[in-house]
Protein backbone atom coordinates (compact mmCIF):
# COMPACT_ATOMS: atom_id res chain seq x y z
CA UNK A 1 0.00 0.00 0.00
CA UNK A 2 1.49 3.56 -0.96
CA UNK A 3 2.09 6.07 1.39
CA UNK A 4 -0.89 7.96 -0.31
CA UNK A 5 -3.57 5.01 -0.26
CA UNK A 6 -3.00 4.90 3.58
CA UNK A 7 -3.57 8.97 3.84
CA UNK A 8 -6.27 8.31 2.22
CA UNK A 9 -7.98 5.36 3.78
CA UNK A 10 -7.47 7.21 7.12
CA UNK A 11 -9.08 10.61 6.04
CA UNK A 12 -11.71 8.38 4.59
CA UNK A 13 -12.15 6.40 8.28
CA UNK A 14 -12.20 10.09 9.84
CA UNK A 15 -15.02 10.85 7.14
CA UNK A 16 -17.32 8.09 7.78
CA UNK A 17 -16.39 8.45 11.92
CA UNK A 18 -17.68 12.05 11.32
CA UNK A 19 -21.26 10.77 9.56
CA UNK A 20 -21.79 8.06 12.23
CA UNK A 21 -21.55 10.81 14.99
CA UNK A 22 -24.11 12.64 13.38
CA UNK A 23 -25.89 9.73 12.53
CA UNK A 24 -25.87 7.55 15.88
CA UNK A 25 -28.73 9.49 17.69
CA UNK A 26 -31.46 8.85 14.31
CA UNK A 27 -30.60 5.37 14.61
CA UNK A 28 -30.64 4.59 18.10
CA UNK A 29 -33.87 6.44 18.50
CA UNK A 30 -35.78 4.87 16.25
CA UNK A 31 -34.53 1.45 17.19
CA UNK A 32 -35.81 2.69 20.85
CA UNK A 33 -39.25 3.75 18.98
CA UNK A 34 -39.78 0.82 17.12
CA UNK A 35 -39.19 -1.84 19.87
CA UNK A 36 -41.26 0.88 22.33
CA UNK A 37 -44.58 0.06 19.52
CA UNK A 38 -43.39 -3.33 19.40
CA UNK A 39 -42.99 -4.98 22.34
CA UNK A 40 -39.17 -5.34 21.88
CA UNK A 41 -37.58 -2.74 23.90
CA UNK A 42 -36.19 -2.88 27.02
CA UNK A 43 -38.47 -0.80 28.60
CA UNK A 44 -41.24 -3.04 31.14
CA UNK A 45 -43.97 -1.52 29.21
CA UNK A 46 -45.03 -0.43 25.17
CA UNK A 47 -47.96 0.34 23.42
CA UNK A 48 -48.65 0.25 19.04
CA UNK A 49 -48.06 3.22 17.79
CA UNK A 50 -50.33 6.22 18.33
CA UNK A 51 -51.28 4.92 21.81
CA UNK A 52 -49.82 5.75 24.98
CA UNK A 53 -48.18 3.05 26.96
CA UNK A 54 -48.65 3.45 31.24
CA UNK A 55 -45.72 3.00 32.95
CA UNK A 56 -47.76 1.20 36.43
CA UNK A 57 -44.70 1.05 38.76
CA UNK A 58 -41.80 3.31 39.34
CA UNK A 59 -38.72 2.18 36.73
CA UNK A 60 -36.13 -0.56 38.31
CA UNK A 61 -33.12 -1.97 37.75
CA UNK A 62 -34.75 -4.68 36.01
CA UNK A 63 -35.44 -1.68 33.21
CA UNK A 64 -32.41 -2.53 30.73
CA UNK A 65 -32.88 1.41 29.75
CA UNK A 66 -30.04 4.41 29.72
CA UNK A 67 -30.77 6.37 32.73
CA UNK A 68 -34.43 6.06 33.28
CA UNK A 69 -35.57 8.64 36.33
CA UNK A 70 -37.12 7.03 39.33
CA UNK A 71 -38.84 9.93 40.70
CA UNK A 72 -41.88 10.04 37.81
CA UNK A 73 -44.08 7.69 36.09
CA UNK A 74 -43.53 7.70 32.34
CA UNK A 75 -46.66 7.92 29.90
CA UNK A 76 -45.03 7.41 26.23
CA UNK A 77 -46.10 7.34 22.98
CA UNK A 78 -44.56 6.50 19.77
CA UNK A 79 -46.16 8.73 17.02
CA UNK A 80 -46.65 8.09 13.45
CA UNK A 81 -48.66 10.93 11.28
CA UNK A 82 -47.29 10.66 8.18
CA UNK A 83 -50.91 9.66 7.42
CA UNK A 84 -52.95 12.42 8.74
CA UNK A 85 -53.46 14.15 12.49
CA UNK A 86 -53.67 13.00 15.77
CA UNK A 87 -55.63 14.37 18.44
CA UNK A 88 -53.89 14.65 22.03
CA UNK A 89 -56.12 14.63 25.43
CA UNK A 90 -54.29 16.29 28.27
CA UNK A 91 -56.41 16.16 31.97
CA UNK A 92 -56.07 18.69 34.58
CA UNK A 93 -53.62 17.09 36.95
CA UNK A 94 -54.71 20.05 39.50
CA UNK A 95 -50.78 21.43 39.68
CA UNK A 96 -49.27 18.61 40.09
CA UNK A 97 -45.83 18.67 38.27
CA UNK A 98 -46.04 16.77 34.52
CA UNK A 99 -44.27 17.55 31.07
CA UNK A 100 -45.15 16.10 27.72
CA UNK A 101 -42.01 15.99 26.08
CA UNK A 102 -42.21 15.57 22.31
CA UNK A 103 -38.43 14.59 20.70
CA UNK A 104 -38.40 14.11 17.17
CA UNK A 105 -36.30 11.08 14.95
CA UNK A 106 -33.39 12.49 15.35
CA UNK A 107 -33.81 13.16 19.11
CA UNK A 108 -34.29 16.73 18.67
CA UNK A 109 -37.09 18.47 21.61
CA UNK A 110 -39.02 20.16 19.10
CA UNK A 111 -42.24 21.07 21.82
CA UNK A 112 -43.21 20.77 25.56
CA UNK A 113 -46.65 20.75 27.43
CA UNK A 114 -47.32 20.49 31.08
CA UNK A 115 -46.61 22.68 34.19
CA UNK A 116 -43.90 24.93 33.27
CA UNK A 117 -44.90 25.07 29.57
CA UNK A 118 -48.67 25.19 29.54
CA UNK A 119 -50.14 24.85 33.32
CA UNK A 120 -51.81 22.15 34.27
CA UNK A 121 -55.28 22.30 32.96
CA UNK A 122 -57.45 20.06 30.73
CA UNK A 123 -56.83 20.93 26.91
CA UNK A 124 -56.56 19.05 23.28
CA UNK A 125 -53.82 19.86 20.58
CA UNK A 126 -53.97 18.36 17.07
CA UNK A 127 -49.95 16.22 16.18
CA UNK A 128 -49.19 17.01 12.69
CA UNK A 129 -46.79 16.53 10.32
CA UNK A 130 -44.68 19.44 9.29
CA UNK A 131 -46.81 21.34 6.52
CA UNK A 132 -50.14 20.42 7.01
CA UNK A 133 -52.66 22.45 5.65
CA UNK A 134 -55.56 21.39 7.21
CA UNK A 135 -58.05 23.61 9.72
CA UNK A 136 -57.92 22.53 13.16
CA UNK A 137 -60.71 22.20 15.08
CA UNK A 138 -61.98 25.14 17.04
CA UNK A 139 -59.45 25.92 20.03
CA UNK A 140 -57.42 23.29 19.58
CA UNK A 141 -53.36 24.17 18.47
CA UNK A 142 -51.49 22.88 16.37
CA UNK A 143 -48.09 21.19 17.06
CA UNK A 144 -46.27 20.40 14.38
CA UNK A 145 -43.67 17.93 14.17
CA UNK A 146 -40.14 17.88 12.00
CA UNK A 147 -40.23 14.87 11.36
CA UNK A 148 -43.22 12.19 10.79
CA UNK A 149 -42.71 9.38 13.30
CA UNK A 150 -41.61 11.35 17.01
CA UNK A 151 -42.10 9.69 20.78
CA UNK A 152 -43.98 11.73 23.56
CA UNK A 153 -42.06 11.46 26.53
CA UNK A 154 -44.04 12.01 29.15
CA UNK A 155 -43.19 11.76 33.08
CA UNK A 156 -46.39 12.27 35.86
CA UNK A 157 -44.55 13.24 39.68
CA UNK A 158 -45.01 10.20 42.29
CA UNK A 159 -44.90 11.56 45.79
CA UNK A 160 -43.90 7.76 47.29
CA UNK A 161 -46.06 4.76 46.75
CA UNK A 162 -49.13 5.97 48.34
CA UNK A 163 -49.11 8.50 45.85
CA UNK A 164 -49.45 5.65 42.71
CA UNK A 165 -53.36 5.30 42.44
CA UNK A 166 -53.95 8.97 41.84
CA UNK A 167 -51.03 8.99 39.23
CA UNK A 168 -52.37 5.68 37.77
CA UNK A 169 -55.86 7.73 37.22
CA UNK A 170 -54.46 10.99 35.93
CA UNK A 171 -52.28 8.22 33.49
CA UNK A 172 -55.24 7.20 31.55
CA UNK A 173 -56.65 10.44 30.68
CA UNK A 174 -53.66 11.09 28.67
CA UNK A 175 -55.26 10.23 25.05
CA UNK A 176 -54.21 9.74 21.85
CA UNK A 177 -56.78 8.85 18.82
CA UNK A 178 -56.34 9.66 15.17
CA UNK A 179 -58.15 12.50 13.92
CA UNK A 180 -59.72 10.68 11.00
CA UNK A 181 -60.99 7.79 13.39
CA UNK A 182 -62.16 10.74 15.92
CA UNK A 183 -64.41 12.37 12.69
CA UNK A 184 -65.61 8.64 12.27
CA UNK A 185 -63.69 7.81 9.23
CA UNK A 186 -61.26 4.38 8.97
CA UNK A 187 -58.23 4.38 10.74
CA UNK A 188 -55.07 5.48 8.56
CA UNK A 189 -52.31 3.24 7.88
CA UNK A 190 -49.18 3.06 10.10
CA UNK A 191 -45.87 1.17 8.44
CA UNK A 192 -43.98 2.60 11.51
CA UNK A 193 -40.12 3.36 11.87
CA UNK A 194 -38.28 2.23 8.18
CA UNK A 195 -37.20 -1.35 7.60
CA UNK A 196 -33.54 -2.12 6.75
CA UNK A 197 -32.52 -4.46 3.73
CA UNK A 198 -32.14 -8.27 5.60
CA UNK A 199 -29.78 -8.82 2.83
CA UNK A 200 -27.21 -6.27 3.75
CA UNK A 201 -24.29 -8.28 5.99
CA UNK A 202 -24.56 -8.02 9.62
CA UNK A 203 -21.59 -5.27 9.87
CA UNK A 204 -23.04 -2.88 7.69
CA UNK A 205 -26.21 -3.22 9.25
CA UNK A 206 -26.15 0.23 11.35
CA UNK A 207 -25.08 1.65 8.14
CA UNK A 208 -27.92 0.42 6.21
CA UNK A 209 -30.10 1.45 9.05
CA UNK A 210 -29.29 4.76 8.68
CA UNK A 211 -29.62 5.26 5.00
CA UNK A 212 -33.25 3.94 5.34
CA UNK A 213 -33.86 6.77 8.55
CA UNK A 214 -32.03 9.55 6.20
CA UNK A 215 -34.40 8.68 3.05
CA UNK A 216 -37.19 8.87 5.24
CA UNK A 217 -36.80 11.75 7.96
CA UNK A 218 -34.82 14.02 6.12
CA UNK A 219 -32.51 16.63 8.45
CA UNK A 220 -32.85 20.45 7.60
CA UNK A 221 -31.70 22.19 4.76
CA UNK A 222 -28.62 23.65 6.73
CA UNK A 223 -27.93 20.53 7.08
CA UNK A 224 -26.29 20.05 3.57
CA UNK A 225 -23.07 19.68 4.06
CA UNK A 226 -23.40 16.87 6.45
CA UNK A 227 -25.18 15.17 3.96
CA UNK A 228 -22.71 15.72 1.07
CA UNK A 229 -20.31 13.48 3.27
CA UNK A 230 -23.39 10.81 3.81
CA UNK A 231 -23.60 10.27 -0.34
CA UNK A 232 -19.87 10.02 -0.18
CA UNK A 233 -20.55 6.68 1.60
CA UNK A 234 -23.75 5.70 -0.53
CA UNK A 235 -25.83 7.00 2.57
CA UNK A 236 -28.23 8.51 0.64
CA UNK A 237 -29.18 6.48 -2.36
CA UNK A 238 -32.99 5.06 -2.98
CA UNK A 239 -31.20 1.18 -2.92
CA UNK A 240 -28.90 0.04 -0.62
CA UNK A 241 -25.18 0.13 -2.03
CA UNK A 242 -24.51 -2.02 1.31
CA UNK A 243 -26.04 -5.33 -0.07
CA UNK A 244 -22.75 -6.30 -1.84
CA UNK A 245 -20.21 -3.48 -1.39
CA UNK A 246 -16.82 -2.66 -2.52
CA UNK A 247 -14.63 -4.48 -0.02
CA UNK A 248 -12.68 -1.05 0.25
CA UNK A 249 -15.96 0.62 1.32
CA UNK A 250 -16.77 -2.23 3.65
CA UNK A 251 -13.47 -1.83 6.13
CA UNK A 252 -14.01 2.02 5.91
CA UNK A 253 -17.57 1.69 7.07
CA UNK A 254 -16.45 -0.73 9.83
CA UNK A 255 -14.02 1.59 10.96
CA UNK A 256 -15.43 4.44 10.64
CA UNK A 257 -18.66 3.04 13.24
CA UNK A 258 -15.64 2.04 15.42
CA UNK A 259 -13.85 5.06 15.67
CA UNK A 260 -17.22 6.99 15.88
CA UNK A 261 -18.27 5.07 19.03
CA UNK A 262 -15.12 5.63 20.65
CA UNK A 263 -15.58 9.39 19.81
CA UNK A 264 -18.90 9.27 21.34
CA UNK A 265 -18.14 7.55 24.72
CA UNK A 266 -15.04 10.34 25.35
CA UNK A 267 -17.28 13.04 24.68
CA UNK A 268 -19.74 11.39 27.34
CA UNK A 269 -17.56 10.75 29.94
CA UNK A 270 -14.69 12.91 29.10
CA UNK A 271 -16.50 16.08 29.80
CA UNK A 272 -14.77 16.33 32.96
CA UNK A 273 -12.53 19.29 31.87
CA UNK A 274 -15.80 21.60 32.85
CA UNK A 275 -16.72 20.04 35.79
CA UNK A 276 -17.20 21.70 39.40
CA UNK A 277 -17.08 20.04 42.03
CA UNK A 278 -17.42 17.24 40.24
CA UNK A 279 -20.00 17.73 38.58
CA UNK A 280 -20.78 17.61 34.84
CA UNK A 281 -23.47 19.83 33.91
CA UNK A 282 -25.93 18.72 31.50
CA UNK A 283 -27.77 22.45 31.80
CA UNK A 284 -26.99 22.93 28.48
CA UNK A 285 -26.18 19.25 27.02
CA UNK A 286 -29.61 19.26 24.83
CA UNK A 287 -29.48 22.56 23.50
CA UNK A 288 -28.98 20.91 19.43
CA UNK A 289 -32.25 21.61 18.42
CA UNK A 290 -31.18 24.69 16.06
CA UNK A 291 -34.16 24.77 13.80
CA UNK A 292 -37.78 23.67 14.53
CA UNK A 293 -38.27 24.89 17.83
CA UNK A 294 -42.33 25.33 19.17
CA UNK A 295 -44.87 24.99 21.60
CA UNK A 296 -43.52 25.69 25.06
CA UNK A 297 -39.28 25.72 24.09
CA UNK A 298 -37.16 28.71 24.35
CA UNK A 299 -36.38 29.44 20.99
CA UNK A 300 -33.46 31.77 21.91
CA UNK A 301 -29.28 31.89 21.19
CA UNK A 302 -28.70 31.14 25.35
CA UNK A 303 -30.61 28.21 24.71
CA UNK A 304 -28.76 27.02 21.08
CA UNK A 305 -25.30 25.15 20.09
CA UNK A 306 -24.91 27.49 17.37
CA UNK A 307 -22.28 25.69 15.72
CA UNK A 308 -23.32 22.55 13.84
CA UNK A 309 -20.80 20.53 14.34
CA UNK A 310 -20.69 20.70 18.23
CA UNK A 311 -24.20 20.55 18.14
CA UNK A 312 -24.52 17.41 16.38
CA UNK A 313 -21.56 16.24 18.81
CA UNK A 314 -23.73 16.82 21.58
CA UNK A 315 -26.33 15.32 20.42
CA UNK A 316 -24.42 12.26 20.38
CA UNK A 317 -23.46 12.17 23.42
CA UNK A 318 -26.79 13.36 24.96
CA UNK A 319 -28.63 10.07 23.35
CA UNK A 320 -25.81 7.43 24.64
CA UNK A 321 -26.05 9.17 27.76
CA UNK A 322 -29.12 10.05 28.52
CA UNK A 323 -31.57 9.54 25.50
CA UNK A 324 -35.01 11.18 25.72
CA UNK A 325 -33.22 14.24 27.88
CA UNK A 326 -35.31 17.81 28.72
CA UNK A 327 -34.16 21.35 27.85
CA UNK A 328 -32.50 22.45 30.89
CA UNK A 329 -35.24 24.95 31.32
CA UNK A 330 -37.22 21.86 32.26
CA UNK A 331 -35.01 19.78 34.33
CA UNK A 332 -31.29 20.39 34.71
CA UNK A 333 -29.36 17.58 35.27
CA UNK A 334 -25.84 16.70 36.59
CA UNK A 335 -23.90 13.95 36.42
CA UNK A 336 -20.40 13.20 38.94
CA UNK A 337 -17.96 10.70 38.19
CA UNK A 338 -15.28 11.63 40.86
CA UNK A 339 -15.24 12.95 44.25
CA UNK A 340 -14.02 15.98 46.03
CA UNK A 341 -10.41 14.77 45.74
CA UNK A 342 -10.62 13.91 41.96
CA UNK A 343 -10.91 10.45 42.35
CA UNK A 344 -13.27 7.88 40.47
CA UNK A 345 -16.80 7.19 42.25
CA UNK A 346 -16.01 3.59 43.60
CA UNK A 347 -18.57 2.10 46.49
CA UNK A 348 -16.35 -1.03 46.45
CA UNK A 349 -13.92 0.61 48.99
CA UNK A 350 -15.42 4.08 49.72
CA UNK A 351 -18.40 6.30 52.06
CA UNK A 352 -19.49 9.62 50.29
CA UNK A 353 -21.62 12.49 51.80
CA UNK A 354 -23.31 15.02 49.83
CA UNK A 355 -24.19 17.96 51.82
CA UNK A 356 -26.71 20.40 50.33
CA UNK A 357 -26.52 24.06 52.09
CA UNK A 358 -29.06 24.51 50.67
CA UNK A 359 -31.25 21.97 48.58
CA UNK A 360 -31.47 22.64 44.91
CA UNK A 361 -33.54 25.72 44.65
CA UNK A 362 -36.68 24.15 41.89
CA UNK A 363 -40.20 24.98 41.92
CA UNK A 364 -41.16 21.48 41.31
CA UNK A 365 -38.50 18.81 42.94
CA UNK A 366 -34.94 17.38 42.73
CA UNK A 367 -33.69 13.99 43.32
CA UNK A 368 -30.19 12.23 43.47
CA UNK A 369 -30.28 8.99 41.33
CA UNK A 370 -27.52 6.15 41.42
CA UNK A 371 -26.36 4.55 38.38
CA UNK A 372 -23.44 2.05 37.30
CA UNK A 373 -20.89 3.53 35.47
CA UNK A 374 -20.58 2.03 32.06
CA UNK A 375 -24.22 1.12 31.22
CA UNK A 376 -25.49 3.92 33.36
CA UNK A 377 -28.85 1.49 34.27
CA UNK A 378 -29.92 1.23 37.93
CA UNK A 379 -28.36 -1.02 40.70
CA UNK A 380 -29.96 -3.37 42.99
CA UNK A 381 -29.52 -3.12 46.68
CA UNK A 382 -30.98 -4.59 49.58
CA UNK A 383 -33.53 -1.41 50.63
CA UNK A 384 -34.66 -1.06 46.65
CA UNK A 385 -34.09 2.89 46.99
CA UNK A 386 -32.52 4.02 44.12
CA UNK A 387 -33.52 7.58 44.24
CA UNK A 388 -33.38 9.82 46.92
CA UNK A 389 -34.68 13.80 46.74
CA UNK A 390 -36.69 16.09 48.42
CA UNK A 391 -39.81 14.03 48.03
CA UNK A 392 -38.26 11.02 49.91
CA UNK A 393 -40.18 9.67 53.08
CA UNK A 394 -38.48 10.35 56.03
CA UNK A 395 -35.82 12.45 54.43
CA UNK A 396 -33.99 14.07 57.49
CA UNK A 397 -32.71 18.00 57.29
CA UNK A 398 -30.25 19.66 59.59
CA UNK A 399 -31.53 22.32 61.74
CA UNK A 400 -29.96 24.83 59.32
CA UNK A 401 -32.10 23.27 56.56
CA UNK A 402 -29.43 21.22 55.25
CA UNK A 403 -29.59 18.04 53.92
CA UNK A 404 -27.06 15.26 54.17
CA UNK A 405 -26.93 12.29 51.61
CA UNK A 406 -24.98 9.28 53.13
CA UNK A 407 -23.84 7.12 49.84
CA UNK A 408 -21.96 3.79 50.41
CA UNK A 409 -22.47 0.04 49.63
CA UNK A 410 -23.31 -0.98 52.94
CA UNK A 411 -26.13 0.59 55.21
CA UNK A 412 -24.67 3.85 57.53
CA UNK A 413 -25.87 3.75 61.63
CA UNK A 414 -29.59 4.13 62.11
CA UNK A 415 -29.64 7.65 62.38
CA UNK A 416 -28.55 8.27 58.84
CA UNK A 417 -30.16 5.46 56.80
CA UNK A 418 -33.42 8.03 55.73
CA UNK A 419 -30.61 9.54 54.22
CA UNK A 420 -28.50 6.35 52.73
CA UNK A 421 -28.51 6.01 48.78
CA UNK A 422 -26.87 2.79 48.78
CA UNK A 423 -24.10 2.32 45.88
CA UNK A 424 -22.90 -0.68 43.68
CA UNK A 425 -19.75 -2.18 44.52
CA UNK A 426 -17.76 -0.99 41.87
CA UNK A 427 -17.75 2.58 40.24
CA UNK A 428 -21.22 4.54 39.76
CA UNK A 429 -22.31 7.42 38.35
CA UNK A 430 -24.99 9.65 40.22
CA UNK A 431 -27.30 11.70 37.92
CA UNK A 432 -29.02 15.09 39.84
CA UNK A 433 -32.19 16.04 38.87
CA UNK A 434 -33.65 19.34 38.83
CA UNK A 435 -37.27 19.82 37.83
CA UNK A 436 -38.45 23.36 36.66
CA UNK A 437 -35.22 24.66 38.22
CA UNK A 438 -35.06 28.36 39.56
CA UNK A 439 -33.31 31.21 38.14
CA UNK A 440 -30.14 30.58 40.88
CA UNK A 441 -29.72 26.83 38.84
CA UNK A 442 -30.49 28.38 35.36
CA UNK A 443 -27.80 31.35 35.95
CA UNK A 444 -25.12 29.46 37.56
CA UNK A 445 -25.11 31.08 40.84
CA UNK A 446 -26.50 27.89 42.88
CA UNK A 447 -23.85 25.22 42.84
CA UNK A 448 -23.96 22.05 43.62
CA UNK A 449 -21.26 20.47 46.17
CA UNK A 450 -18.63 17.84 45.79
CA UNK A 451 -19.08 14.34 46.65
CA UNK A 452 -16.75 13.75 49.44
CA UNK A 453 -15.00 10.63 51.30
CA UNK A 454 -16.60 10.01 54.33
CA UNK A 455 -13.41 10.21 57.43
Amino acid sequence: MSTKESVDDVERVQLAAQVYVYGYPLVYNLHEIDGFANNIASLPFSAPFNQFGYARELLGPETEFVSPNNDTLYVLAACDVRHGPLVLHVPDTGGRYYVLQFVDAWTNNFAYLGRRATGTGEGEFLLAADGWSGEPPAGMRVISAPTGIFMIVGRVQVDGEADLPAVHALQDQFTIMSSSVRDGGPAPAMPGAPKPDPRVPDELEWWERFRVALVSFPPPRADARFIELAARLGATTAESPYVNPDPGLAEVLVAGAATGQRKIEELMQGAGQDAINGWNSAMHGFDYNLDHLGLGTLDRPDWKIQDRVEAYATRAAAARGGLWGNHGYEATYAMAWTDADGDPLDGADNRYELRFSPPPPVDAFWSLTMYDASKFYLVTNAIDRYSIGDRTAGLVSDGDGSVTIYIQRDAPDTGRQPNWLPTPDGRFRPLMRMYQPRAEILNGEYILPAITKAR
